[in-house]
């Protein structure tokens, strides 16, 4: 099991302790039909594990394939700047078949984003580099695909489903501390 070069830090997306015994991190892309899979499968793993499991999520948007994954990442990443990634995440996963601007733009209205700014900071490309650095950080570790999990500091390269999730992460090693 390839182990997770950088480190989990304070520029990443984190729900759940900072200190939690178990961490999963995933490298996503918001257009991807197997992320989107994915996204239930970490939701139940997230209830089922709540107190105990620090989940990350890092981009790596799939450009070549997913014509509209930069951009959702930059409006997640948009989000975020106003306290609302986690939000904005979700909203993106449930509606992967519309990311286009204007649909960005009304998934900001709809978890109450102040909109001149969300419009500003996806217009200006605010977010970018960010998205670039989670891209270059899984492709320095082996990430070629998504989603990619890593659990507890290593990857894991079974199935995604929450049962296998779940065992996984509480048989594993702790993970790097934050």
């Amino acid at each position: 099991m390839t182990p997770l070069r950088i480190r989990i830090g304070p520029g990443d997306h984190a729900d759940g302790p900072r200190d939690a015994p178990i961490q999963l991190l995933e490298y996503g892309d918001y257009e991807c039909p197997y992320c989107g899979r994915a996204y239930a499968e970490v939701e139940e793993v997230r209830r089922a594990l709540a107190g105990r499991l620090l989940l990350v999520y890092r981009h790596f948007p799939l450009t070549q394939v997913h014509p509209h994954a930069m951009l959702a990442a930059e409006a997640a990443e948009a989000a975020g700047a106003q306290g609302r990634f986690w939000e904005m995440h979700g909203v993106l996963f449930q509606n992967q078949h519309a990311l286009e601007p204007q649909d960005l733009v009304a998934y900001a209205d709809a978890i109450a984003l102040e909109p001149d700014r969300f419009t500003e900071d996806l217009e200006e490309h605010r977010f970018e580099g960010k998205v670039r650095r989670d891209f270059l950080s899984g492709a320095r570790t082996g990430v070629n695909g998504t989603p990619t999990f890593f659990v507890n500091g290593r990857r894991h390269d079974g199935v995604f489903t929450a049962d296998a999730l779940i065992e996984a992460l509480q048989g594993g090693a702790p993970g790097a501390a934050y």
